[in-house]
């Protein structure tokens, strides 16, 4: 018999961690949020406490809702003490592969057998990532999408060694959270971010070329094919450094039609990094 999925541990308090921990926490799981620094743990509580009170203002959660979503969330830094006696372990790091790795490692000493080993890369191989345990089959891509609480998708990417079962358990988990599940195979960009990242960077050239205004591209897609947020926008949203670290990879690994914008390179080295850092395509207040 499977194991049901009422433990997980979410390794990475950022905002895709903080938002997968708030999310399982509201479907009814004990999360164990791990992160390797108290002030990074805060953080995290802090991004879900102000999510959950939005949530309370808007009418859609009650205090008491709030309170137990809070309550079913456990902090640490140790990652022993976060897996140890997870069913599933959701690793929502930054896209780096050494540090992926390295994590994987981690969680496969320590983890139990029975867990599945979720990844939430938005382009990394799967295959590689499940190449640091022991047993590669009950690895699974879990890509989710920002904001976790708001978007509805998540891509689960099939590696080479994943298993059947882990498949079925991804999905069974997404059903849980309230998520729509898409199945893919392991390959570079999957599907969202290779779709996402090519419009995006189009619409990075364009504004480069003078084509057209950020505000005038944004809109174009806005109302001429119905996207919910421009290309632009949703670059600032994502993070101009995370967009150009997929392009790079993408470049690398399929070629030159994923070749990064000048234009892009250039914010990110000027620091404009979208609504994180305040400026990025738009101006935002902080």
């Amino acid at each position: 018999m499977t194991t049901p999925l009422r433990k997980v541990a979410v390794l990475g308090a950022g905002t895709m961690g903080h938002g997968i921990a708030q999310v399982c926490a509201q479907a009814g799981c004990t999360v164990a949020l791990r992160d390797v620094s108290e002030a990074a743990l805060d953080k995290g509580l802090a991004g879900i406490t102000k999510s959950l009170d939005r949530l309370v203002e808007k009418g859609r959660l009650d205090d008491a809702g709030r309170t137990r979503v809070l309550g079913a969330i456990t902090r640490t830094t140790s990652l022993e003490d976060a897996v140890r006696d997870a069913d599933a372990v959701i690793e929502a790091i930054p896209e780096r592969m050494e540090w992926k790795l390295e994590t994987f490692r981690a969680v496969d000493t320590h983890a139990p057998a029975h867990a599945l080993l979720g990844t939430n890369t938005s382009s990394l191989s799967v295959t590689e990532i499940a190449g640091a345990v022991r047993d590669a089959s009950r690895v699974v891509g879990l890509h989710f999408f920002n904001p976790v609480p708001v978007m509805e998708l998540v891509e689960i990417v099939r590696g080479l060694r994943t298993s059947d079962e882990a498949v079925e358990r991804a999905r069974a988990l997404t059903d849980l959270l309230g998520k729509k599940p898409i199945v893919v195979k392991d390959f570079p960009g999957f599907a969202t971010s290779r779709l996402g990242v090519a419009i995006g960077a189009e619409a990075i050239r364009m504004l480069e070329q003078g084509v057209a205004s950020a505000e005038d591209i944004d809109t174009a897609m806005k109302l001429g094919y119905r996207h919910p947020m421009g290309p632009l926008e949703l670059t600032d949203l994502v993070g101009l450094d995370v967009r150009l670290a997929i392009l790079e990879h993408l470049h690398r690994e399929l070629g030159e039609q994923f070749r990064p914008p000048a234009l892009l390179r250039q914010l990110v080295r000027a620091g404009k990094l979208g609504r994180k850092s305040g400026e990025g395509f738009y101006t935002y207040a902080k």
